[in-house]
């Protein structure tokens, strides 16, 4: 499977309202706490992968997950592939990973606002030490990449922001961008 992404700064508050008018489903607000990961065999920063663990809280109850995206395969959006899935205890995810070598490089945190429109999600993000974003993605096979990505810059049309804005940075990489100023 492939997330296709595009990402673009902007006002979340404007955002928001566009998405009220255009009659969006508003499904869900989430705080989430995401430590990635280095490797002790490549450098991901190098081959464009990266490995996290996330705890999501949402209405008072936390679910971690890990995550392992591989690098970009395209260049005219964020898709990548992405292979996640839940455990039970995060902190002994974190003691895994550590004991095998692999350092914690960054924590990302950012609350969340999700809604459904159009058959793809979009992400209200105000992430901290990075600024506010929005989101728009979706999943889809190797041969669907296109059109999905498409119809993702058609809905930030919609929204009233432009495609040519995206940003293809992580926030892992903008956050470290950011400490390194």
């Amino acid at each position: 499977m492939y997330e296709v992404e595009v990402k673009v700064a902007a006002d979340l508050e404007a955002v928001a309202d566009r998405l009220d008018e255009l009659g969006a489903e508003h499904t869900g607000d989430v705080r989430q706490v995401d430590v990635y990961y280095d490797a002790p065999h490549r450098d991901f920063a190098e081959t464009d992968e990266a490995l996290r663990v996330r705890r999501e809280t949402r209405d008072g109850e936390t679910e971690t997950r890990i995550t392992y995206k591989g690098p970009l395969v395209e260049r005219e959006s964020k898709t990548r592939e992405e292979v996640e899935t839940g455990v039970a205890d995060g902190e002994k995810a974190d003691a895994i990973f550590e004991q095998l070598g692999f350092d914690p490089a960054a924590t990302v945190r950012k609350d969340r606002r999700f809604y459904r429109y159009d058959g793809y999600t979009v992400t209200l993000d105000a992430v901290e030490g990075v600024g506010e974003f929005v989101e728009v993605e979706t999943e889809t096979d190797e041969g669907g990449v296109e059109a999905a990505r498409e119809g993702a810059f058609d809905v930030l049309r919609e929204l009233g922001l432009d495609p040519d804005d995206q940003t293809r940075t992580s926030y892992l990489g903008l956050l470290l961008d950011d400490a390194s100023e």
